[in-house]
């Protein structure tokens, strides 16, 4: 098993999301349904990511990664696309001992977020780590198929 799996409490917790674009707004819908306070660091944001940041209680920092993790996050997404980027936001967290997601690098993260199918209270969590995702979104869509809106 390489990730064991947790459920994270995120409500009135602090997250930091470094990425302003679509990938960044996707994991930024996750962290507000889970009650967390964004902050977004990212030289430009997408509007839409940017009233989920403040909604939240969090904040929206417009600039560069510099190799500093502002604040005291309880966990961190970096949600860039560039490599080069989100492999320093993972080294950054590590040395924190800070948990990481590096959105589709398992190998970086020390967290992972699965697939999610939620019928609160009811939670299903599906993963394989990132190894097989057809087969993920398979199982996830007979599971959503078999439960009840």
């Amino acid at each position: 098993m390489e990730f064991m799996p947790v459920f994270l409490r995120l409500r009135g917790r602090s997250a930091l999301l470094v990425g302003g674009g679509g990938i960044a707004l996707r994991k930024a819908r996750l962290l507000s349904a889970s009650g967390a306070a964004i902050t977004v660091l990212a030289p430009a944001v997408q509007p839409e990511l940017e009233q989920l940041a403040l909604a939240s209680g969090g904040a929206v920092i417009c600039d560069v990664f510099s190799g500093e993790i502002p604040g005291s996050p309880f966990v961190i997404v970096a949600a860039t696309g560039v490599d080069a980027v989100d492999r320093a936001v993972a080294d950054a967290a590590d040395a924190r001992g800070t948990p990481v997601n590096v959105v589709d690098t398992p190998e970086r993260c020390s967290f992972i977020v699965p697939s999610i199918i939620d019928r609160s209270p009811l939670m299903i969590a599906i993963s394989s780590g990132g190894a097989a995702p057809v087969l993920v979104r398979k199982v996830r869509e007979q599971m959503e198929a078999l439960l009840p809106a």
